[in-house]
């Protein structure tokens, strides 16, 4: 190969087809790791999801996002150095509507480690539909231990790569009952848009 078709080959690596600098989402693609950023009132929450280990958690968890039914959602459980939790309720508590309940996936080997993101659910191990957690720490105690009402654990889907300190910022605010929920945020925390990075 010459050198003006080597130069040409790095150029490409580099810059892409469209003169800009080939970006990490473009290599989590090929990778098959799509990510998405929950832009909030507060900032920025960029997670990359793992089909590889969670295809199912991922295949409901697009079609939310691409339904455009994440935005407009707030995050209703805050609770410092645990967890934030939102997806599923508007700012005025009213529940977004919701697809079919996921099988659990929590045996997939992933942890509850801090940056994570899971699916909320009920006592029911099946029962996840639309609302997502991050953990603000390793929570051990969520882990899948065996295929038990009590030990199923639950199913981590994604993790944050960019924006955990906006997550940490979100715990970090006050919080008190509002309606149902014992430890919502003063003021809401809004998951303005959800989107493929990207787009």
């Amino acid at each position: 190969m010459s050198k003006l078709s080597w130069l040409i080959v790095l150029w490409l690596a580099f810059f892409g087809c469209k003169g800009q600098p080939a970006s990490s989402q473009a290599v989590a693609q090929a990778a098959g790791t799509p990510r998405v950023v929950l832009e909030t009132n507060h900032g920025e929450i960029e997670i990359e999801l793992l089909p590889a280990k969670a295809p199912l958690g991922v295949k409901n968890f697009l079609r939310y996002l691409e339904s455009g039914a994440y935005n407009g959602t707030i995050f209703h459980r805050v609770v410092r150095g645990f967890v934030i939790q939102g997806g599923g309720f508007e700012p005025n508590l009213q529940r977004r509507p919701t697809l079919e309940p996921l099988q659990n996936e929590a045996d997939n080997g992933l942890g509850n480690e801090r940056g994570t993101v899971a699916w909320a659910r009920t006592p029911d191990p099946h029962s996840a539909t639309n609302q997502f957690y991050v953990n603000l720490k390793a929570n051990p105690g969520l882990d899948h231990h065996e295929k038990t009402q009590e030990g199923w654990g639950y199913a981590v889907f994604g993790k944050v790569v960019r924006g955990l300190e906006v997550a940490d910022r979100i715990s970090e605010l006050p919080v008190g009952p509002q309606g149902p929920f014992p430890t919502a945020p003063k003021d809401p925390v809004v998951i303005q848009r959800a989107r493929l990075v990207g787009k």
